[in-house]
């Protein structure tokens, strides 16, 4: 049975999706990708709820078993973290009214499942993608090609159970000091 899995890569400006098929464990196959953008020239609660409503379109159109959002897990610019915070919250919201399950993972998870290295770079990333995915043309601009990534590593790495730990898993790194870092912020 096919599983589709979107993969969004919020943010205020652009916000890059990504839509495949799960097959098997690691067999996926490319269904759509793209970006929703907002002007800065727009009010923040106009361009709030004009990505709102794309995103919403999207759900509905594309009927995802599965969404991944990837999580920015610390950056200098605040701005852009309020933007991608926004925006993560609308999709989380939207999923929640539709019942469907929403992951997250960070940057250097996305890395590491696509690449094998946490530490890829970017181009390293979209050349993987594209093989993964048999892409003839590079998903542009990088927001769409970093949507697909997403997508590949829920599809990949499961939901919410990867992080079971009756299920005898192994956690990234990363994941190992997300999980810290949500125990820690549920005691404050």
């Amino acid at each position: 049975m096919n599983q589709i899995v979107l993969g969004i890569d919020p943010g205020l400006t652009r916000c890059g999706f990504g839509v495949i098929s799960r097959r098997s464990s690691r067999e996926v196959s490319f269904v759509k990708v793209g970006v929703i953008q907002s002007s800065s020239k727009m009010e923040l609660t106009e361009r709030i709820a004009s990505i709102g409503s794309a995103v919403a379109k999207l759900l509905d159109d594309s009927k995802p078993d599965q969404v991944a959002i990837e999580r920015v897990f610390a950056q200098q610019n605040m701005h852009t973290v309020m933007g991608v915070a926004q925006i993560s919250g609308v999709v989380v919201y939207l999923c929640h009214e539709r019942k469907i399950p929403v992951t997250f993972y960070t940057p250097t998870e996305v890395k590491a499942a696509v690449t094998g290295s946490g530490r890829a770079n970017k181009s390293q990333v979209t050349n993987m993608v594209m093989k993964i995915l048999k892409l003839k043309t590079m998903p542009k601009p990088a927001d769409a090609a970093d949507a697909l990534a997403i997508a590949i590593t829920a599809a990949w790495r499961g939901g919410n159970e990867i992080l079971d730990k009756s299920k005898n898993t192994v956690e990234t790194a990363a994941q190992q000091k997300w999980r810290t870092a949500i125990s820690a912020s549920k005691k404050l």
